[in-house]
């Protein structure tokens, strides 16, 4: 359940950095920065987003705005998987993950 992020990733002028245009609006018209040593304490999709991308060990800096995410790779890093975590944001039933029953959701 749920729909993929379109996403086309585009390579920047500068080494290191990569940038991913999708099909949804993260910010609005605000613009969100994100370090690695930094905590991300929201839950907002741009927050979530930086924690998934933090999460795969590859990446120092995230910049969102609107629709445009990029990212700046530790030294070393390569951008392989990145665009599949933006992809998958709003994929909530993925393979090996159990559909929950009505059950679950009993108070």
């Amino acid at each position: 359940m749920g729909e993929p992020v379109s996403v086309v990733q585009k390579p920047s002028a500068v080494h290191g950095r990569v940038r991913f245009e999708t099909n949804r609006s993260f910010t609005g018209m605000g613009h969100e920065r994100y370090r690695i040593d930094e905590v991300v304490y929201g839950n907002r999709p741009p927050d979530a987003v930086a924690k998934l991308l933090f999460d795969s060990g590859k990446v120092e800096a995230v910049h969102i705005y609107q629709q445009t995410i990029t990212v700046e790779l530790l030294p070393g890093a390569d951008d392989h998987g990145l665009k599949q975590i933006v992809e998958d944001l709003y994929i909530h039933y993925k393979p090996g993950v159990p559909i929950p029953d009505p059950e679950n959701f009993e108070g």
